[in-house]
């Protein structure tokens, strides 16, 4: 019922935001370009009245949520002191997901690396920033998950041991030698799939396991987060958490964690900086200083894309990850084998940490250290990043400069 009462409100607003928009785009080529100007003159022409109609309806306009995917916009890149295309190529397909190749154009041969997206609320494209940095020194692939309100129901369950099974799928078919990097959620899947590789002694395992800012052990430092998925039983996680697809989108029916719930809770967590973000939009292009108002509208149009989520996904993680601690306490198993990260040693593993990050606290995604006590030391390395929270740790300046060079030298070292 939420979920139809939230397709409903959608698309009845969604008209009025469109003309919202239009409004506001006429306005903008109407007024003067530039800072508004608190001159008797613009005012009674009506310049400062105009800027905050057109600055209203562009901040209304704005706050909406889409559901389709955004593109990468990632056309070349600097490599080696040349500059290269970038094309994306689908390199494999399965109705959840999507190995996505960045080729370049005429590149030397790199280090190939998987870079491991969350299934959290929003699309793989969250991670532009760290796809950009990567490909200057790496081949790059990523998982491309796809919305699971758009996969009709004939396609079965997705659940945590689908997830894993991708990973090793996709490494699979990128072959021997290749690097495998995940942030945030699947750090859990990437050390599992890893590991079952190296149990099975399979060609492809990965040559090195970046885990960046991941629930490896939520029983150390818990966050707001994991407090949250302790405090109620499954059955509640189950009850009101999941929703029906509206009968309007092609994955009718499916069970999904809805991606605008899974928004919502993130928005709460910090609600006064995202309202005091909009208001700031909304003084800048009233007051004509439309460039100081382009990187809040830039993050806004990514952030407020969602995708929903599989329900046999989020109830496993919830359970698995964040109730019972199964990774951590040799409990996980994947499709009836039990996953032992000690059969891990052909495989350097690097982790990474936000000092303030309020989402997967420092320890967390350490404790992977522990667990693969087969590699060996001078294989293992770890890293806290100052002053950085859990967006920092794979995007912005800290993650160019400090972080990625760290990530770089792991996988450039290990490639050969």
């Amino acid at each position: 019922m939420l979920y139809t009462t939230y397709q409903a409100q959608h698309t009845i607003l969604e008209p009025w935001r469109v003309m919202a928009q239009g409004l506001a785009d006429c306005l903008h080529q109407i007024l003067p370009s530039g800072p508004a100007e608190s001159s008797m003159e613009e005012l009674l022409a009506g310049g400062v009245f105009s800027r905050s109609v057109a600055a209203a309806q562009e901040v209304f306009a704005r706050l909406k949520l889409t559901h389709a995917r955004p593109a990468f916009d990632i056309p070349s890149v600097v490599c080696q002191g040349r500059e290269y295309a970038i094309t994306e190529e689908k390199v494999m397909s399965t109705p959840f997901g999507t190995l996505l190749r960045f080729r370049k154009e005429g590149g030397p041969e790199l280090p190939r690396v998987l870079l491991v997206a969350p299934m959290s609320g929003h699309f793989a494209t969250l991670l532009r920033d760290t796809v950009r940095t990567l490909l200057q020194d790496h081949d790059v692939y990523i998982t491309d998950w796809h919305n699971a309100r758009d996969v009709p129901l004939r396609h079965g369950p997705f659940g945590l041991d689908d997830y894993t099974e991708h990973l090793i799928r996709f490494l699979d078919r990128m072959g021997p030698g290749s690097h495998l990097m995940a942030i945030c959620q699947p750090c859990v899947a990437a050390l599992a799939a890893t590991s079952l590789m190296a149990q099975d002694a399979h060609p492809a395992q990965p040559r090195s396991l970046t885990l960046m800012a991941g629930p490896i052990d939520c029983r150390v430092n818990p966050t707001g987060v994991n407090e949250l998925a302790t405090s109620k039983p499954m059955s509640w996680f189950e009850e009101n958490m999941i929703h029906k697809v509206p009968w309007t989108q092609r994955g009718a029916g499916r069970k999904v964690y809805p991606g605008f719930v899974q928004l919502s809770a993130f928005m709460a967590m910090n609600r006064e900086r995202h309202q005091k973000a909009f208001e700031d939009m909304y003084a800048h292009i009233a007051a004509g200083e439309h460039d100081k108002a382009a990187h809040t509208k830039a993050f806004y149009e990514e952030y407020f894309a969602v995708a929903d989520l599989p329900a046999e996904f989020y109830l496993e993680t919830v359970g698995k990850v964040f109730q019972t601690y199964d990774l951590p306490r040799g409990a996980l198993s994947w499709r009836d084998t039990m996953v032992d990260p000690r059969a891990i040693r052909r495989t350097a593993l690097f982790t990474v940490e936000g000092e303030r990050d309020d989402i997967c606290s420092v320890g967390q995604t350490v404790a992977a250290q522990d667990l693969c006590t087969s590699v060996r030391p001078y294989w293992r390395n770890h890293h806290v990043q100052t002053g950085v929270g859990h967006y920092g740790v794979f995007s912005g300046r800290r993650w160019q400069n400090e972080i990625y060079p760290r990530v770089r030298d792991v996988i450039h070292q290990t490639a050969a």
